[in-house]
């Protein structure tokens, strides 16, 4: 039976790149759908589900995204009370790249820095989405994580909301509006910049000679760098001793998750793949 991506897009357009990528990972037929808000999500959902009952059913699957992940948030939790008893189809929300992006990130850096208590790790930018997600991810390997944003209100906001779905973590605000950015660093063994696109959120000079950075991540691909030093196309590149990654040497690896959990979505009618189980499956995927 062919499978069929039912894509519902916040934006107006729906998304190109999450098209193709779906038909890279052998999605028969996409039924692509912008604009969409909460209220129009139950209809479409049945449309998706009454054509095939049964284990038919998991040939068909819902993907959303769009540019503002707090709308696919809300498109996801409406698509979920569309559902009643057995008859569902499987979900998965990647708004704005967010949590395949954030999975890649923190994979790529657990290959190279042992997760733990003994890890700590800042996070530059942590209040967009991308940075959030990072942040939950990190606490759930036990990682201490240092929370950063301009303004500390933000940044204790991120640190309460992953407090609640990832019990004892350990999460430290700190506005950098009004810190030494480079003492924010100092025994830091991970630092990931996760902030607005051509933002340089930290200088050379605040992190290349702190001895125990091992691993540097910079998620901006657009001028100037957000880890100054950093290019976009470091993968596991050597500098200063630290191994670094820029947007695009993540790229890869966010790539090979978004067409993973594609590929799971048809393997049952009942899965809900988010932050946290699209982590899972990136961590299953051995790139070294």
């Amino acid at each position: 039976m062919k499978k069929i991506l039912l894509c519902l897009d916040s934006d107006c357009q729906p998304s190109v790149f999450d098209s193709v990528v779906a038909i890279d990972a052998d999605v028969d037929h996409l039924l692509r759908h912008g604009g969409v808000k909460p209220a129009e999500v139950r209809d479409l959902v049945h449309g998706a589900m009454f054509t095939r009952g049964g284990s038919k059913l998991k040939n068909t699957a819902v993907f959303i995204g769009g540019s503002d992940v707090q709308a696919g948030e809300q498109l996801l939790a409406a698509a979920q009370k569309a559902f009643f008893g057995p008859v569902r189809v499987s979900l998965m929300l990647d708004s704005n790249g967010a949590n395949t992006t954030a999975a890649a990130a923190v994979v790529a850096a657990r290959r190279h820095v042992p997760f733990g208590p003994e890890t700590t790790a800042v996070v530059l930018g942590a209040t967009g989405a991308v940075g959030q997600r990072v942040v939950r991810m990190l606490a759930q390997e036990g990682v201490e994580v240092r929370v950063t944003s301009r303004r500390l209100p933000r940044a204790e906001g991120v640190c309460h909301r992953v407090s609640k779905v990832v019990s004892g973590a350990r999460l430290t605000p700190h506005a950098t509006e009004s810190s030494d950015i480079s003492s924010l660093v100092q025994g830091a063994q991970l630092i990931v910049a996760t902030g607005a696109a051509g933002v340089q959120l930290l200088d050379a000079n605040s992190w290349q000679n702190v001895s125990s950075i091992q691993v540097a991540i910079d998620l901006n691909a657009v001028p100037p760098a957000g880890i100054e030093g950093i290019k976009p196309t470091d993968k596991a590149t050597e500098r200063d001793g630290k191994i670094c990654y820029g947007a695009m040497g993540i790229g890869g690896l966010k790539m090979k998750i978004h067409k993973k959990a594609l590929a799971r979505l048809f393997l049952a009618n009942d899965l809900v793949l988010d932050a946290d189980e699209i982590y899972a499956l990136g961590k299953s995927i051995d790139e070294r």
